[in-house]
């Protein structure tokens, strides 16, 4: 007992103690490092333009104490020498950590890199900026597996039977999960067919609003109301959409009625009236104006012009100054517009006289 206590591992107390304190030497200049990093960065990240170091240092900040540990604990034991056996336990364990390490590395450069790349594109694309979120999971997705599948191969399992049961199972799971499978593949056919970008606003069957968000399994709008309206990629792809923003004019069609007892001569003055209101617009093309329909109630023109611009304010606008000129132009003319009425006809019979007949 005694001899095995002086002599642990083939290797004497003494060098234990060496070990141990190379390791403690050894994380102790490490962690003091990643604080120091940190530290550079936040000042680095508080300035608003992006500097070179910045994203290396944001990733360096973000090493864990976990494989800072056992990154020194194997340094350590380098000075020792160790059975075959715990020598390659020691250095499958680093490995494994190493790797994991690598890949939460690279998963920190590829989101701030593609969160940075987003930013600057997204003035000047904003197809592109919503492409990215699709793009950083997909990544993401393949960085994970890989580390996964090497982690397994450094703990002696076979990865070629694996793979191949990986494939039948992934039939059941894609039969179980084939909801959310349907909107990621709707999300990457956003992403390649670009039916709409961040800022587009859309009219989704009874839903309208302002695309801010392009998401792995949903999309969400932002209502002219102010409420996020969350739509899945799936049933939003298989919906007809409007998009609005991508609308080169708009066409109005003007219709109003005057009231029935309104005079031939005026009658005829009216659809070059509307012309003249309508032509008066720099932005705004006549189409036509036209006396459309009779009814009981009414006369009714129609007419129909194009606004030049997409900006529902500007229409609004011009829509508004025809209004207010042709109350204007009917005051002057004498015609009164049409307005819902019931007419009751009375007709007066004579008198009827009863004769008394006499036998």
């Amino acid at each position: 007992m005694e001899q095995v206590f002086d002599n642990f591992l083939g290797n004497a107390p003494w060098r234990w103690l060496v070990a141990g304190g190379v390791a403690f030497g050894i994380l102790f200049v490490l962690l003091l490092l990643r604080r120091l990093a940190r530290k550079q960065y936040a000042r680095l990240a508080a300035t608003p333009q992006d500097e070179f170091l910045e994203l290396p240092l944001h990733v360096v900040s973000q090493t864990t104490v976990l494989f800072l540990l056992i990154a020194s604990l194997f340094l350590g034991l380098l000075t020792l020498d160790l059975p075959p056996k715990a020598a390659r336990v020691m250095l499958t364990l680093f490995t494994i950590a190493s790797f994991w390490q690598l890949g939460l590395w690279a998963t920190m450069t590829l989101v701030a890199a593609l969160e940075r790349k987003q930013r600057k594109t997204l003035a000047v694309d904003r197809a592109a900026a919503g492409s990215i979120t699709i793009i950083s999971f997909m990544a993401r997705l393949t960085i994970w597996a890989l580390v996964l599948l090497l982690t397994l191969d450094n703990l002696g399992i076979q990865i070629k039977p694996l793979l191949a049961g990986l494939g039948i199972g992934g039939i059941a799971v894609a039969l179980a999960a084939q909801n959310i499978l349907g909107d990621l593949f709707a999300s990457l056919s956003i992403t390649l067919d670009r039916p709409f970008v961040l800022g587009d606003s859309l009219q989704v069957e009874a839903f309208s609003g302002t695309v801010e968000y392009i998401g792995i399994k949903s999309t969400r709008l932002r209502s002219p109301d102010g409420d996020q309206i969350i739509m899945p990629n799936s049933k939003l792809l298989a919906s007809n959409i409007r998009n609005l923003t991508r609308a080169t004019e708009r066409r109005v069609v003007y219709t109003i009625s005057v009231a029935p007892e309104t005079q031939p001569a005026q009658l005829q003055k009216i659809p070059g009236l509307i012309r003249s209101l309508i032509e008066s617009h720099s932005d705004v093309r006549f189409d036509r104006s036209h006396f459309t329909k009779i009814t009981a109630a009414s006369f009714d023109f129609e007419a129909v012009y194009i606004v030049t611009t997409t900006e529902y304010g500007r229409h609004m606008d011009i829509l508004q100054d025809i209004n207010l000129r042709l109350v204007g132009a009917f005051e002057k003319e004498g015609i009164a517009f049409a307005y819902p009425q019931q007419r009751l006809y009375l007709e007066q019979q004579a008198p009827v006289q009863s004769q008394l007949v006499s036998k």
